[in-house]
This record gives C-alpha cells, structure tokens and sequence, in this order.
C-alpha cells in the first residue's frame, strides 16, 4: 500500500495519523505538489483531481482522504478506529461529513488568510474573509463542544472522526482560533495531540 503524500496538506495529516495509529504497513511517498507532481498523467491516474493525497493497494487506487481511511480502519480485524456496529459507525461518518462540510472549510480558510496566504504569494489577508470565517468556525466549535459533553472522544471511542476532526486545528494559535469559552474542544484536543500516532504524523508540517 501506498500513500501519496504532501507534509503541508491536513488532508495528508488526517491519513498520516491514521497509518502510524494503526501501525498499518503502508508506504509514504511524498509529491512534489508545487513542481507539478501532482499533474502528470501516472499521478492523474490516480487521482483524476490532481490533489493530494492519493492512495494505492493493489489494484485499487483512492483519493479524499475521509474514504482513504475509512478503508484503512476496516482493514483492522479489530476495528478500533471504524466500528462495523452500524449505529456507532454512523456516529463516525456523521462527525467527518460534518467536518468535511463545516468545520474544515471554515477553519481552512480562516487559517490560510491569517497564516498562509502571504507566505504563498497570494497577496494580503483579506479582512472580510477572516471576520466572516471566524464566526462562523466559533460558531462550530461551539456544535463539537456540546457534541463533546460526557464523551471523551466524538464518537464514544477513538474514531477517525476525531483525526478528521483534529486535522484542520492544527494552526489554530497562529489563526486566532481561540478555545478558552470551549473547555470540552481544549481538553479533546490536547488529549488527540499527545498521541504518538499524531505527533509522529504532525511533526512534518512543524520543518
């Protein structure tokens, strides 16, 4: 198994964690994304989208990276991070849609005007954006908060909910993304990051 990589990416990040928590046997390959690695056409094969990550297992290619480890936790007889019960996996799926759809485009845009854009050449932060964007991520933090009252992971155990969760937090001193009215979100997320598995994961995009 392989796994096309880009150390910047939290899409990459949620994967990484995934991997190194399951201690699943999978191969990193990093991709030149800003050389144009992701859009020749063996990369385009993989993943039509010219994104990363990508991901490989025999014959079966996958990109977006919420179903990339979906599979990789359903390959774990134990099921630790996706549970074949229905209604606890339903659980799962609802908090990473949610998280796809909600939290992570909010706090991505949030984080890329306030910490990423200039450093990418993109131009000036636009104020509009970051006023609009960090209401509307406190105004999550505040759904994941209560969805957090008497759990100690989002989904009861630790899913990969959580590592999708946690994924797009990552810069969030450096974007304003304040926790202190969110003790439960504070408390979850210092718990996530003192793994092993995520701080293994998460110490690339740190360089």
């Amino acid at each position: 198994m392989k796994l096309y990589n880009a150390n910047f990416s939290p899409n990459c990040l949620r994967v990484r964690a995934v991997i190194f928590e399951l201690g699943a046997d999978v191969e990193i390959v990093e991709v030149d994304v800003f050389g144009g690695g992701t859009k020749t056409p063996e990369y385009l094969a993989i993943n039509p989208n010219g994104k990363v990550p990508a991901f490989v297992d025999g014959d079966l290619a996958l990109f977006e990276s919420r179903a990339i480890n979906a599979y990789l936790a359903s390959l774990d007889p134990s099921r630790r991070l996706y549970p074949e019960e229905l209604k606890k996996r339903a659980i799962v799926d609802q908090w990473s849609y949610w998280q796809a759809i909600h939290l992570g485009p909010s706090s991505q845009k949030l984080t890329f005007e306030k910490v990423l854009k200039e450093k990418f050449g993109r131009g000036k932060p636009d104020e509009n954006v970051i006023a609009a964007e960090a209401q509307e991520t406190t105004k999550l933090l505040g759904v994941l908060d209560r969805g957090l009252a008497g759990r100690v992971w989002i989904a009861g155990d630790l899913s990969i909910a959580d590592f999708a969760l946690a994924s797009t937090l990552t810069r969030r001193k450096a974007a304003g993304i304040d926790l202190d009215a969110f003790a439960k979100v504070a408390v979850w997320i210092d718990r996530l990051e003192s793994r092993d598995s995520w701080r293994k994961a998460v110490a690339p995009m740190q360089l």
